[in-house]
């Protein structure tokens, strides 16, 4: 199930499937971001989870911050790829980057039944401050993601 979310003035597209929820990390995610990104990923991560709850009659068995930090590196790994493929142009390069940030656009998130990721991402739940430092303040004003 597709849902739009609309916050901050922002529309935020997340598909809602059992045990898995995608995150699209489009210009309006970006935009959402801008110099807030630690509240905002909050909001987002209880908008989802209280949705999810609501049309599945279970709550999403993944912690907030595994949630936040698995979409965080994904978002972040689009920005760098963006980025890259803006400084470098070395064609056979890009086309492989250019795949990599196919996968980084959409950020699947599953529950450990549903995704043999889920533990590297629990893993990485306690850096959640540090990866949110490192995300550029304003994701948007960098022009890199323009859908």
């Amino acid at each position: 199930m597709n849902s739009i979310y609309h916050l901050e003035n922002c529309n935020i597209k997340v598909q809602l499937d059992k045990g898995i929820i995608r995150v699209y990390s489009n210009a309006e995610l970006w935009r959402f971001l801008d110099g807030k990104a630690d509240e905002r990923f909050i909001m987002l991560v209880k908008t989802i989870k209280n949705d999810y709850e609501q049309r599945f009659a279970t709550p999403l068995k993944i912690s907030d911050r595994s949630l936040i930090v698995e979409i965080l590196v994904h978002v972040y790994c689009d920005y760098l790829g963006l980025k890259f493929n803006q400084l470098v142009k070395f064609k056979p390069l890009n086309k492989f980057v250019d795949k990599l940030l196919e996968r980084a656009e959409v950020v699947d998130c599953g529950e450990r039944a549903k995704d043999s990721n889920r533990w590297i991402w629990d893993a990485l739940a306690p850096l959640k401050g540090f990866f949110i430092k490192i995300l550029p303040r304003n994701l948007s004003d960098t022009n890199l993601k323009l859908h």
